[in-house]
């Protein structure tokens, strides 16, 4: 699900990552956020930890081993997210400032990022992938909240407004995890994101992911997965990258 690049003359093969300076990059929401977003904001917290916390321990030859979705490796599944995030993030900068920010230049753009995203050693992709996640979820809590109905598009789709964005993000890493392959399946996700209601495509492509094989979803982890903190809004995540800034 891809989100709207840069212009073509600023189009490098690994987009500049802007940060709004001052506090811990992100740590505080902007006071003007509404309680519904805060609480979708914490959703996709939690669920990129999920997903860090399985990436991390992913083995280079384990990487380059076909994901659930057919014509992709792994690596590929985890160079979408850091892609989708970067692309998201673009759309929000240009919301917050008034500019027209698109988060793909073209379709074919945005295939070429990942797929010369997918090369990257293990290490550099799952800093990639933490990396934009922080940059996204610094952007998008100091939007202020009057900015969040502004409409956007994604590539040639109809425009939605900005706020839709947070939930395309967590569906984004929910269902993306359970491509992986490694165990996280949707008798994992959270009541909160089987009950939440989504548009479609999204909501098929949910649909889509409860008829993989029981195979697939029970499928032993890779490693056990380690124990996690109580979450606390505001503060960062435990472990991994999440509350780091690079």
């Amino acid at each position: 699900m891809p989100v709207t690049g840069f212009p073509a003359e600023e189009a490098p093969s690994r987009p500049r990552r802007e940060v709004i300076p001052g506090r811990f990059s992100g740590l505080f929401y902007s006071e003007l956020m509404d309680a519904a977003l805060r609480q979708l904001s914490d959703q996709i917290d939690q669920a990129t930890q999920r997903l860090l916390d399985v990436a991390r321990v992913i083995t280079e030859p384990d990487l380059r081993v076909p994901s659930l979705l057919e014509g992709w490796t792994r690596a590929h599944v985890l160079a979408h997210l850091a892609r989708n995030a970067d692309a998201t993030r673009r759309v929000l900068g240009g919301v917050r400032t008034g500019q027209d920010r698109p988060a793909y230049p073209s379709a074919q753009a945005r295939q070429s990022q990942i797929e010369e995203s997918a090369t990257q050693p293990a290490k550099d992709l799952m800093n990639d992938v933490a990396d934009s996640a922080m940059a996204l979820r610094t952007v998008a809590r100091q939007l202020p909240g009057d900015r969040w109905q502004v409409p956007v598009r994604i590539l040639d789709a109809a425009p939605f407004p900005a706020a839709q964005l947070l939930t395309r993000r967590l569906v984004e890493v929910e269902l993306h995890h359970c491509d992986l392959g490694v165990g996280y399946g949707a008798d994992r996700w959270p009541i909160a994101f089987t009950a939440l209601e989504l548009p479609e495509p999204m909501r098929s492509q949910r649909q889509h992911r409860l008829a993989y094989p029981e195979s697939a979803q029970t499928a032993r982890p890779l490693r056990p997965p380690r124990p996690v903190g109580a979450y606390r809004p505001n503060q960062p995540l435990p472990g991994s990258w999440i509350g780091r800034r690079s």
